[in-house]
């Protein structure tokens, strides 16, 4: 496989650190002169360091498209509307062409409650554009995603302040 087709990319696991190596990516990318999307399948409602951080860089669109922690919800009705809308809006994005990175934050979050199907989803991931990159990010990346990418990590929780210590979530770290 040559560069020029495009990778998929994939941070799953229990550690924290699978969105901010995505948008570490982006910023790679951006500063590479690349037009980047990032959809935020889960986060929405609230403010947040990446949302502001990149209103400001060049080359980079950020759309948040959840409604916040879907995990904590009774009724996923909503969040299945608002994943098919995004998924929606991926499929157009990643065919119109003008971006060469989309990063779909917490994609396998989505798909491992069952919000998108998933066969769907490869198919879409499949057929993409030649030389367009796509990084998946969140737990639970589903094995047939996992096969087919060209790159996982999994990011492996050794030790977390709020589940060792009970500390809040820390502006700049987590959010």
């Amino acid at each position: 496989m040559s560069v020029e087709e495009g990778l998929l990319v994939v941070f799953t696991g229990s550690g924290k650190g699978k969105t901010t190596a995505a948008l570490g990516m982006a910023m790679r990318a951006a500063g590479h002169g690349m037009p980047v999307l990032i959809l935020q399948f889960i986060k929405g409602s609230w403010s947040y360091g990446e949302l502001s951080s990149f209103e400001n860089i060049a080359n980079v669109t950020l759309k948040p498209l959840g409604t916040g922690f879907t995990w904590k919800k009774e009724n996923l009705d909503e969040d299945r509307k608002l994943a098919a809308r995004g998924w929606a809006e991926a499929v157009s994005e990643m065919h119109r062409g003008h971006y060469k990175l989309i990063v779909l934050d917490e994609l396998n979050v989505v798909l491992s409650y069952g919000l998108l199907a998933l066969d769907p989803v490869l198919d879409a991931l499949r057929s993409r554009p030649p030389g367009l990159h796509v990084v998946a990010t969140g737990r639970g990346a589903p094995e047939e995603l996992i096969a087919m990418a060209d790159l996982v990590t999994e990011m492996k929780q050794v030790k977390h302040p709020y589940h060792d210590r009970g500390l809040k979530a820390q502006k700049g770290i987590e959010f």
